[in-house]
């Protein structure tokens, strides 16, 4: 299970870095909007924590799926093997609308979606005792834009995610 950890020691760098990044940053701040039609820092935020959220569920459902023999324990897919960054490069245009499933919806206090957002970390790591180094390369749930995917590559993502949302976090700021 090294290379589970590892992943999951990605996302965890990813998740530390971001919430070192917006956690002295207050309320008015994180609720400041460029322009009318674009997230805050609080929209952000909570977009995270929906989207990670989602992505540990159906890994974890597809998981027992595939252990259950309910769910096909293959991947047929032309990404097999791709790094995450090579599957969104082919996928994804430059400005996505986002999943109903993952949109920000609620709103309220960055001190919640930030507190909140930490709270995944446990359970992630706790998908990551389940989960063995022989099932990285079996096919998890498909992603809503970029579609099938593997495990590997869904640990991927949630790193991937984390980070490309801190880059708007810091023009935000700036």
């Amino acid at each position: 299970m090294a290379k589970v950890f590892e992943l999951i020691g990605e996302v965890a760098a990813a998740r530390s870095a971001y919430i070192s990044l917006i956690a002295n940053l207050g309320e008015t701040a994180a609720a400041f909007r460029r322009a009318e039609n674009e997230w805050n820092v609080i929209d952000i935020t909570e977009h995270l924590f929906w989207a990670e959220q989602g992505a540990i569920y159906g890994m974890w459902k597809t998981l027992y799926a595939i252990r259950n023999g309910t769910f096909e324990r293959s991947y047929e897919s032309p990404h097999r093997e791709w790094s995450v960054e090579q599957i969104i490069d082919e996928t994804w245009n430059e400005k996505e609308i986002v999943p109903a499933v993952a949109a920000p919806r609620l709103g309220g206090t960055l001190a919640f979606w930030k507190s909140s957002l930490l709270s995944l970390q446990e359970v992630l790591q706790a998908f990551g005792d389940d989960l063995t180094d022989d099932e990285l390369r079996l096919q998890a749930h498909p992603h809503p834009i970029s579609g099938a995917m593997d495990f590997q590559q869904r640990l991927e993502f949630l790193r991937f995610h984390i980070e490309r949302h801190r880059g708007q976090v810091l023009s935000i700021l700036e």
